[in-house]
């Protein structure tokens, strides 16, 4: 028996669990700080074990991974890059959904000397979206160029937000101020996060804004592309509603001095209180993931133009969010495939060094299929 533990009991966390418990080949542990979290993991997945542990002590970390066969990490950004160095020092094999903001490859050499494969931003978007730039790589000659648009939403639209986060609120935020890398003319320029709003119209779901987030990644360095640009996609009017809100500040970490006893408080941390609770999913409540992707390039004398599409919304069978599912299931087939010795790159790999590996980003497309996440991929010549 495979014994995997999971860092993290969130909704994302959460899901990993039960996807894995399911296998009678694995003994799943979660941990986390927080008691509620995990009282929720021990309700929802009675088969695997919790541990309370304080997993921003990179120290601690590297204590309870070390006698795992494989760690999964489903944590928040702001503490994603220490967990992986601690992953790495500790000689364990990886797989990481973090969103964090540094550059996870600087951690490469130091993986690669302690023998260890770590794949991550192994999500939707990062994720599945740059899984399948990987393929569609190598089915081309020549990459032009490369836009990728993804949501998660609610499917009910409800004023004033019309959204709900369906991962980390304090991510989300990182969409809307950090400064967002792009691809023109073959080199990488940066564009200011809600810049360069377009409206595109899905089957189903009508019309939505995209806006440039920060969300390429490896890809700007891993990727030959003259073009490349992702995009987040929201119910029209989120994007100048979020920027009325920077405007004012609500986003800033420096303090500010309030009231009559001068006290200092950061903007951000009376913006998180005020809106996380507002930005949480009920009990129940329905939520949708939208993506597409669109690879272009030269394929001998032919323009070729790859596409895949995702419109999956909530499980209503297992009860958990399509944020959730779309985002978790990536990491734990992948964990399989690592145990299994079909991907072992040692080293530190984002997910399109997947994508290139013969074989696998159908495999992986095969086993969401049959959890009930459909991809579709669509391959046609262009003028």
């Amino acid at each position: 028996m495979k014994r995997a533990i999971i860092l993290g009991g969130g909704m994302v966390g959460g899901v990993m669990a039960m996807d894995l418990a399911s296998d009678s080949q694995f003994s799943v542990t979660v941990a986390d700080h927080r008691e509620q979290a995990l009282e929720r993991v021990q309700r929802r997945v009675p088969a695997a074990s919790t541990i309370k542990v304080d997993l921003s002590d990179p120290t601690r970390v590297r204590d309870v991974v070390g006698n795992y066969d494989i760690v999964l990490g489903a944590l928040s950004s702001t503490i994603g890059f220490q967990t992986l160095r601690a992953v790495i020092e500790a000689g364990r094999n990886y797989c990481d959904i973090s969103f964090m903001p540094e550059n996870a490859m600087e951690l490469d050499e130091l993986a690669r000397e302690k023998g260890v494969t770590a794949v991550v931003d192994n999500g939707v978007a990062p994720g599945m979206s740059n899984m399948f730039v990987g393929w569609a790589e190598r089915q081309l000659d020549e990459v032009e160029s490369v836009t990728i648009y993804v949501g998660g939403l609610p499917r009910e639209r409800r004023w004033p937000f019309e959204y709900k986060a369906g991962f980390s609120p304090a991510d989300v935020i990182e969409e809307y101020t950090r400064p967002s890398r792009i691809v023109e003319h073959g080199r990488t320029v940066v564009r200011g996060a809600l810049s360069e709003p377009e409206l595109l119209d899905f089957d189903g779901l009508g019309t939505l804004e995209a806006f440039n987030t920060d969300g390429l990644r490896s890809l700007a360095d891993t990727i030959d592309a003259r073009y490349m640009v992702e995009k987040t996609l929201r119910y029209p009017g989120h994007i100048e509603l979020m920027r009325v809100l920077r405007h004012l500040g609500l986003f800033s970490h420096e303090p500010i001095e309030v009231g009559a006893e001068r006290v200092k408080i950061r903007p951000i941390d009376v913006t998180t209180a005020l809106l996380f609770p507002k930005w949480t999913y009920e009990p129940g409540e329905e939520d949708l993931t939208v993506m597409r992707i669109i690879v272009e390039g030269i394929r001998g004398e032919s323009r070729m133009s790859h596409t895949l599409d995702l419109h999956d919304t909530f499980d209503r069978t297992s009860g958990c969010t399509s944020m959730s599912r779309t985002t978790a299931l990536p990491n734990t087939i992948m964990a399989r495939r690592m145990l299994e010795g079909k991907f072992k790159r040692p080293g530190v790999s984002p997910p399109e060094f997947v994508g290139r590996e013969p074989g696998l980003f159908e495999d992986v497309i095969e086993q969401l299929r049959q959890r009930g996440i459909a991809y579709h991929i669509n391959s046609v010549e262009i003028d």
